[in-house]
């Protein structure tokens, strides 16, 4: 049926998975129980979506492109635990799409749109109970990251606050149709029963964050600053009280230091 498709679409990063022992290892990852529930995002031509389909419960599958949509709804047509919905990703309403209970998510992400759809994820993390995702190596390595190093930035430390994040493994670029020019990884991500640090308010928490990165150039100090994250003194006075020199770069700090930061920044001057 793989004749039927049509050719890739450069625009919307399609590149299709066609490495079956690659797909078997992507299952393994997911640790799939019949009764489970799995949200398939970009499902292309259907290299994961045939197995998940054998292997569970109910299977939802993501897919923006209208022609491939069309093909895998035909095909699904007379399996009542597989719907194809046919929408952008970064659009859906996952309540009224996925209802109750939880889901895993195994996805091979399109690269143009993969750190937008990790950030949905990040927001509907109540929703999944394991993520499985193939992702630009590039990306990945932000996602697994170490303080002080070009990699370390607010993706990691968002998504450490709330899953651990394993490298599963890498996949090389013969394995995709077309192949892409660069390395893509498979990345679990397991959503923790709470925040792994206590950081108050969690919208500043994440301000500090984002302000600490948006200039990776300059000091922590002149980063909050630019940003505006609390008036001076309390800044200066959160430097203080947690120990943290405000001539370091964001990316030195840890998520517990982010965490004492935006605590100390919380309390009344």
């Amino acid at each position: 049926m793989t004749h039927l498709f049509p050719r890739p679409r450069k625009a919307l990063g399609q590149n299709f998975l066609t490495d079956q022992n690659i797909v078997r290892k992507i299952l393994a990852a997911a640790a799939l129980q019949p009764a489970d529930q799995v949200l398939e995002v970009g499902p292309g031509r259907g290299a994961l979506t045939a197995l998940l389909a054998e292997r569970v419960y109910r299977l939802v599958a993501v897919e923006f492109d209208r022609d491939l949509a069309a093909l895998l709804r035909q095909q699904y047509q007379n399996s009542p635990t597989v719907l194809i919905h046919e929408q952008d990703v970064l659009q859906v309403d996952f309540a009224a799409l996925l209802g109750e209970g939880t889901y895993k998510v195994v996805a091979n992400l399109p690269y143009n749109i993969s750190t937008p759809v990790l950030f949905r994820f990040l927001e509907e993390r109540h929703r999944f109970s394991r993520l499985v995702v193939m992702l630009q190596k590039e990306v990945g390595e932000r996602l697994a990251a170490a303080p002080d190093c070009s990699d370390y930035g607010v993706l990691t430390v968002l998504f450490r606050q709330w899953f651990e994040v394993r490298r599963e493994f890498l996949v090389p670029p013969g394995c995709f149709f077309p192949a892409p020019k660069v390395d893509s990884v498979v990345i679990s991500l397991v959503p923790l029963s709470g925040s792994r640090v206590v950081v108050g308010d969690q919208e500043l928490f994440e301000k500090v964050v984002r302000a600490a990165f948006a200039m990776r150039r300059k000091t922590l100090w002149n980063c909050l600053k630019s940003a505006g994250v609390a008036e001076l003194p309390a800044v200066e006075a959160a430097l203080n009280e947690t120990g943290i020199n405000g001539q370091r770069r964001g990316e030195t700090l840890s998520l517990d230091e982010f965490a004492a930061l935006s605590r100390a920044l919380q309390k009344p001057a």
